[in-house]
């Protein structure tokens, strides 16, 4: 498989995972949606369904959706990423990038859906909180800290998948990411994804919404560093357990 199709491959699904994952994050947040008032769940379920359609969007690539478990992939000791696709700087780069440029166009592509709701609201908070993750509790070595928890078991149960006979994979997957949206959410918004966080904040700070206000680019590190410090953690404990 060459590094062009799994670039495509990852723009792909990882696109069509964000398109429905701030989908719904501004469904229930947005002044006048259909959806709007609804509960922490239906975001959770939402999450995970949209994990569920990235990975078919993306299986050509393997699917990662995410740098942290491109990360894990290569700290686990992998000699391939995907069939025929090796473990090497320059594929992990175009993992990389095609994670960030997906995740940036399934975010503008969320505004172009909601983007009259997205025109009536108000609160430049809660508009910032369709698109990015942000904390309850803000302190951020902390926020840090759960986000590479929720990644760390979200990586090393995806490599644990590999060595199970299950066919169920992808849904396997997507219950796994409610789960932790569920147990391990509340904190942060469980970013659990570099893309799926930097991506949208990238769309949010250069697209024209009325009223968005900042994009808090000082808490932007906290869902990127703990994710990947979480997924090679992963990777590393999959070589021992």
């Amino acid at each position: 498989m060459s590094l062009t199709s799994v670039f495509f491959s990852e723009v792909l699904g990882t696109g069509l995972l964000i398109l429905l994952g701030v989908g719904v994050v501004a469904n229930v947040l947005l002044t006048d949606s259909k959806g709007r008032g609804a509960d922490w769940l239906l975001i959770n379920f939402g999450w995970g369904l949209a994990v569920f359609v990235g990975v078919y969007g993306a299986y050509r690539s393997g699917a990662h959706l995410n740098p942290a478990v491109t990360v894990g992939l290569w700290s686990s000791g992998a000699d391939e990423y995907a069939p025929g696709v090796a473990v090497t700087f320059g594929s992990t780069l175009v993992y990389f990038a095609g994670e960030l440029v997906g995740a940036i166009l399934g975010a503008v592509f969320a505004w172009l859906a909601y983007k009259k709701h997205y025109d009536l609201h108000p609160d430049g908070g809660e508009i910032l909180g369709t698109f990015s993750t942000g904390p309850a509790i803000r302190a951020l070595p902390w926020n840090a800290l759960t986000e590479a928890i929720g990644t760390f078991v979200l990586v090393y149960i995806i490599l644990q998948f590999g060595n199970t006979p299950s066919e169920i994979g992808p849904l396997a997957v997507a219950l796994l990411v409610v789960g932790i949206g569920a147990s391990l959410g509340g904190p942060t918004g469980y970013a659990i994804n570099p893309a799926r966080d930097l991506g949208p904040r990238i769309a949010h700070a250069v697209l024209p919404i009325r009223h968005k206000g900042s994009s808090d680019w000082g808490y932007a590190w906290v869902p990127i560093v703990g994710p990947i410090v979480g997924g090679i953690a992963a990777g590393l404990f999959s070589q021992v357990f």
